[in-house]
């Protein structure tokens, strides 16, 4: 049983208490059958979440009641309970989810009525797949690098180029991608466009194996026209759209980290006090329970770096970019440690495949870097606090 006092906060109110027992249960209850085959079919185990998801009603808390969510607009509170508690129950049910709300963000955020209406009551449903595409061989930290172009061409856009790193690549519906519309360079110019799978002119030329799969790939787009209609936003704004998207789910990234570390100390805390050593418990030793300790405390940390910076995004301020990148860089850097603990503690058995610890240690290592880097992270945390401190 996962220790969950810190629901207590005071960043909480009980729709997140509710919602995290619900999601609880279910997950408990659905996800062994949901994710007994993603290890031979990666994409369809990933299509059967986000189905099971919308039809729980779950998926519809990644789009706001605009588009047939649940809430009047995002909840990062809601976003990152949902991550956390699917995360520590499964890798890649969390990852389903958070491309729902990733892929659909600019969408949500800026997107028009129609555009709302066409896309996203059918992501909370979980009937479509989304996904959001953003990096290039050469533009993925420095998203102002970009050089996949988009040029107006009458009523239609015909965008060219290519984007790698890209979640969910050959099992999305739709994307949202990311293009230079003029030669300004830099960050300016930059537009986001809806593209439909299918489309003429657009095709995922490579899938991407990780250490953790799930999937993800390289798409190439071919003078690929799409319709004037599916410019989201003002022309030229897409790199605020993207950097507004990413101020709200970067925080869940944190969360999933936050959810695999409560896992590898729940299994850690399991494991220890069954295995007979030297006449006793392995948890008897002082040695384990000191690491025992710092990992209740990495844990601890991570979540109330993570929840105040959700909270900060509610209910007190439009830009949480500091306190977002504090989240993401402890939590995924101390899921990282909290893990390779608990395979240290599980002994042979904690890098034998099938065992859960084995697992997390290859899921939480890619938290690290997407979204962000860590090192990206301490550049925004060093700017963010020289520049509150000369205003």
């Amino acid at each position: 049983m996962s220790e969950k006092t810190y629901l207590g906060w005071p960043f909480f109110d009980d729709a997140h208490r509710d919602l995290e027992q619900r999601l609880d249960v279910w997950a408990s209850e659905h996800m062994p059958a949901l994710t007994a085959n993603e290890h031979h079919d990666l994409d369809g185990t990933c299509v059967a979440i986000v189905r099971a998801l919308g039809e729980a009603g779950f998926t519809g808390y990644a789009v706001p009641a605009s588009g047939g969510g649940n809430l009047d607009k995002l909840d990062v509170r809601t976003l990152c309970i949902i991550r956390e508690t699917l995360a520590r129950h499964n890798a890649l049910a969390d990852f389903a989810f958070a491309m729902q709300g990733l892929g659909s963000g600019p969408i949500s955020l800026f997107g028009n009525t129609e555009q709302q209406a066409n896309y996203l009551a059918a992501v909370a449903k979980g009937e479509k797949v989304a996904a959001f595409s953003l990096s290039e061989p050469n533009a993925g930290s420095d998203v102002a690098a970009m050089a996949c172009s988009a040029h107006r061409d009458g009523d239609e856009w015909v965008l060219n180029g290519t984007k790698t790193w890209i979640s969910n690549a050959g099992i999305a519906d739709f994307y949202t991608v990311f293009a230079r519309s003029d030669d300004q360079g830099g960050a300016k110019g930059i537009s986001c466009f809806l593209v439909e799978a299918g489309t003429p002119g657009f095709e995922v030329t490579e899938r991407i194996d990780l250490v953790a799969p799930h999937p993800l790939g390289t798409l190439q787009f071919t003078d690929c026209r799409i319709p004037a209609s599916h410019l989201v936003g003002e022309e030229g704004r897409g790199f605020g759209i993207a950097m507004a998207t990413l101020d709200v789910f970067r925080s869940t990234v944190a969360a999933a980290a936050l959810g695999m570390a409560r896992r590898a100390l729940d299994e850690t805390l399991d494991y220890t006090a069954d295995r007979d050593i030297f006449g006793g418990k392995l948890g008897d030793l002082q040695l384990v329970q000191a690491k025992i300790g710092e990992m209740a405390l990495g844990v601890d940390s991570s979540a109330l770096l993570v929840y105040r910076a959700a909270w900060t995004k509610d209910c007190a301020a439009d830009r949480v970019t500091r306190e977002a990148a504090m989240a993401k860089y402890h939590a995924t850097e101390t899921a990282q440690q909290v893990i390779d603990a608990a395979v240290q503690l599980h002994g042979g058995k904690g890098v034998t495949k099938g065992y859960i610890v084995e697992a997390l240690y290859r899921d939480i290592r890619a938290l690290r870097i997407y979204e962000g880097a860590s090192e990206v992270q301490t550049t925004i945390i060093a700017r963010q606090t020289i520049a509150n401190h000369s205003g």
